[in-house]
């Protein structure tokens, strides 16, 4: 095959992107729609690219370099990327690549000027925008010129952002090339970006434009603010007209120039109505031949416009699919199981078929429709009290989206109610039980046996007959998540905390009693993990070879070393019985993808060497007992008091008959969650045995591409024998794009991020506002740790987090505060933070951004807030 260096814009489309780059492949693409304007042009290839590289070997030597560097190596970036730029543009181009390129321009007119804009082959992608990280240049004139520019920009791809960018990401230097588009320019009265959803909200019917003066890169390098129009069904729904001061124009003999925009027109729009909603709609219609929303660079001349480029924007986050057209709300799973990162495609699709209400899969997170919920009066208000009990943001969110009138419809008061959002202990509420300690050690032992007998039936299941009967463990997984007596149970412990919380507060004015009262409550799984690291870390202290060694693990076959030193046997035997009873946990648990404690036991080292640095012997049996101490003596005080005021026996007698069942019940709150996750194991050990197998029979490069599958794909693999290498890799793909994106709380079908907040008036300007979920005030330095691997604590620091689920417990046992970006009050991190005694605030929004590692903060556990001291 000859190769191509000069391809005509009208020759090119949207499949040719190693050829000529993602902005000329999709200008290409635009080009072939029928009624868009795109200015003539040309693509210069990557075989142009790739021809110029060969003539200057020294550069592969280069970027071999630049790979090895660290991306926050500012400085060797800077000189090798200055290197590589000076080489490339210091070739000389080829004779016969020069003419192709002389006769393109000639062709379109050789006194015309011309835009030359770089177009790299990762550039542009729908899971990785690139926007900006390569060059234009404007207003170029003359063949010679355009040949100049064009090698600058190949030299582009080098730039130090570019660099820092592909180290950052994991794109090989080698893998990337460089074509150039050169186009006409055209000479706009007016330019700018039209987004065909709300950049900011994410709402796919809301249509945004930025428009000012001259050429576009007044607006795209902020030397000017624009004009902003928001479009939606083809009416303006809000405007906000600039100052627009300066424009930039181009000048005949090249290149451009800032001008002072005549004071009489700053403050004129710069589009009419009329041109707006026909800019919009021309945006739509780009929208649906490229299938997802684009953010477009558009200039106006002669009242006519022209597209000058349209890439996807993709920072949005996914909506749902639904099989009609109506309005949809969706509340997010993670917030309410304390795990906010994208899940893997085997991860979402275990957690779907064993939920006890149907979940719908967005951008590798999962949510639950409520619009039927919403509809009708009773179901709303149950709901929006349900949420609001647990996380007032979503209680914001859901009566911001409410009150907008016509999203959701309304229906009468006879829709299904149906299980509560999300949570992995859905159901209706049942009726009270007794408070009697004797049904928790039922349920626990229920539990064990239905684990035991999944543990012992699934041994000899393989091939096939494993997803047979994986489809009936999760049928049963349903039954033991519904039990009523288990229902009953949490409800019973949830119930008791807001009647004393509610009642204490009336009769004697104070806040989360409830929070002291619940102070090493029994048979709490989650706490006794925390507590039960400590007496591991009990085993080590006296051994300090053992404890030499831990410090400098670097892989998971520690444990086998372990026999070879002085007190190693009994280290071993102590971390392997903790992994016995808690090795199914992990960050992330509710996707059975994560790696567990038993397949990564060096997760567990940092926590239990901080916990043999900072604790003395016998920790766990002491904080457990002050805890129980600390409770009782809470408890005679309130009841005293109560006995003090009118009608006083009656109160002491009615909140003591609470007490009793808070300290029976709230404990086993913890329980089904430390139920599922063990099944879970279970489940992924049969199936990790099954990729095992693939991998031997040739089938899969490697046993977690599984992961990439959905469960009725793996099993289709395993009876095939065969797979789609490509679905996985495109699979590996979106999972690397879903981890950038934040997930919103509450989701409609519009595309539209709703966040909530706390609308409060009572806290100290400048604080962080979040939830009250565990009583107290301390003030301490902050720890800002995202990875559990890596936590450094001392004593008296304070945990700031995103998010903690059941597996962050053991740090608890060693801070004083916790802050967390997710959370509710019935939430794992909430329940024991007051176990422990810890005052905590969960729901802050950016507390990992807007709290600095190292400083000083104080935590208001009763209030709410924090407050930032140095």
């Amino acid at each position: 095959m000859s190769e191509q260096y000069v391809l005509d814009l009208h020759e090119v489309d949207g499949t040719q992107s190693a050829v000529v780059g993602g902005k000329g492949a999709h200008l290409g693409e635009l080009s072939r729609i029928e009624g868009v304007r795109v200015p003539g042009g040309f693509c210069v290839t990557t075989d142009a690219f790739r021809r110029v590289m060969a003539q200057e070997p020294s550069i592969d030597d280069r970027l071999l370099e630049l790979s090895r560097l660290n991306p926050d190596d500012r400085e060797g970036i800077r000189t090798l990327s200055a290197e590589v730029r000076r080489s490339i543009e210091e070739i000389t181009v080829p004779g016969d690549l020069a003419a192709a390129v002389t006769k393109a321009v000639t062709r379109l007119g050789e006194q015309d000027a011309y835009a030359v804009r770089s177009s790299a082959t990762a550039e542009d992608l729908p899971t990785a925008s690139f926007a900006g990280q390569q060059d234009t240049y404007l207003n170029v004139v003359g063949p010679q010129e355009v040949l100049r520019h064009v090698s600058r920009c190949w030299a582009s791809l080098f730039t130090e952002r570019a660099v820092t960018y592909r180290l950052r990401n994991g794109f090989d230097h080698h893998a990337i090339h460089m074509a150039v588009v050169v186009q006409q320019m055209v000479l706009p009265y007016a330019s700018g970006i039209l987004f065909t959803a709300d950049p900011v909200t994410g709402n796919r019917k809301v249509a945004t434009v930025d428009a000012g003066f001259g050429l576009g890169e007044a607006l795209v390098s902020g030397l000017v603010n624009p004009d902003v129009f928001k479009v939606r069904d083809g009416e303006i729904i809000a405007e906000v007209i600039a100052a627009k001061q300066r424009a930039i124009h181009a000048l005949p003999a090249g290149g451009t120039r800032q001008v002072t925009v005549a004071p009489e027109r700053q403050e004129q729009p710069a589009l009419t109505h009329a041109q707006v909603l026909r800019l919009a709609q021309l945006g739509r219609q780009i929208e649906a031949h490229f299938g997802r929303p684009q953010d477009i660079e558009w200039c106006l001349v002669d009242d006519d416009f022209r597209i000058v480029q349209s890439r996807p924007i993709t920072t949005l986050f996914p909506v749902p699919a639904a099989d009609d057209q109506e309005n949809h709300v969706y509340l997010s799973v993670g917030h309410q199981q304390m795990m906010t990162d994208a899940m893997k495609p085997l991860g979402i699709s275990v957690w779907q078929l064993t939920a006890m209400v149907e979940m719908h899969e967005a951008g590798g997170r999962l949510f639950v429709d409520v619009t039927r919920r919403l509809a009708s009066p009773a179901s709303r208000a149950g709901l929006l009290d349900m949420v609001g009990k647990g996380d007032p943001l979503f209680r914001d969110a859901l009566e911001t989206v409410l009150d907008r009138g016509d999203f959701v419809p309304a229906l009468p008061d006879a829709a299904p109610s149906g299980p509560p959002p999300g949570g992995a202990h859905a159901g209706s509420a049942p009726a009270p039980i007794a408070t009697d300690p004797a049904i928790v050690t039922e349920l626990i032992e229920r539990s064990r046996t239905s684990i035991a007998a999944l543990e012992r039936d699934i041994r000899t299941k393989t091939g096939p007959e494993l997803f047979d009967f994986l489809l009936e463990a999760f049928a049963e997984h349903k039954r033991v998540l519904g039990d009523r007596l288990s229902m009953q149970a949490i409800m019973a412990g949830m119930e008791a905390t807001w009647w004393l919380n509610d009642n204490l507060q009336e009769w004697l004015g104070e806040k989360n009693a409830a929070d002291t009262l619940t102070l090493s409550a029994p048979d709490n799984i989650t706490s006794e993990m925390g507590l039960a690291l400590l007496d591991v870390a009990d085993v080590i202290r006296p051994y300090p070879e053992v404890v030499a060694f831990l410090q400098g693990v670097e892989d998971d076959s520690f444990l086998d070393e372990l026999p070879k030193l002085a007190g190693g046997t009994e280290a071993r035997e102590a971390i392997e019985a903790y992994l016995d009873r808690y090795g199914m946990r992990c960050v992330g648990e509710i996707d059975i993808t994560r790696p567990r404690w038993r397949e990564r036991p060096g997760t567990l080292l940092p926590v239990i060497l901080d916990n043999v640095r900072i604790f003395e012997p016998g920790a766990a049996a002491r904080r457990f007992e002050e805890g129980r101490q600390e409770a009782r003596k809470k408890e005679q005080d309130v009841l005293t008091r109560l006995r003090a005021l009118p009608d006083g026996e009656r109160k002491a007698a009615e909140t003591k008959e609470t007490i009793d069942r808070l300290r029976t019940f709230v404990g086993y709150r913890e329980y089904p969650k430390y139920g599922i996750v063990s099944r879970s194991f279970v489940y992924k050990q049969a199936l990790m045995r099954e990729a095992e197998r693939l991998v031997r029979a040739g089938v899969l490069p490697e046993k977690e591409d599984v992961f990439y599958l959905t469960f009725q794909e793996f099993r289709d693999v395993v009876r095939s024998e065969q797979a789609d290498a490509g679905l996985i890799q495109r699979r590996k793909e979106a999972f690397r794009s879903y981890q950038a994106l934040t997930v919103p709380r509450v989701l409609t079908s519009d595309g539209e991020a709703v966040a909530g907040s706390y609308r409060r008036e009572d806290v100290p300007e400048g604080a962080l506002v979040g939830l009250p979920v565990s009583a107290g005030t301390i003030e301490g330095r902050a720890r800002v740790i995202l990875d559990m691997a890596e936590a450094d604590l001392e004593v008296g620091d304070i945990l700031v987090t995103a998010y903690t689920d059941p597996s962050w417990s053991p740090l608890f046992v060693g801070i004083t505060g916790l802050v967390t970006e997710v959370g509710g009050l019935m939430t794992h991190g909430a329940v024991i933070a007051r176990e422990y005694g810890l005052p905590a605030v969960v729901g802050v929004a950016e507390a990992t951004r807007l709290i600095r590692d190292g400083q000083r903060i104080r935590v208001h556990g009763t209030d709410g807030y924090i407050e930032i001291l140095s």
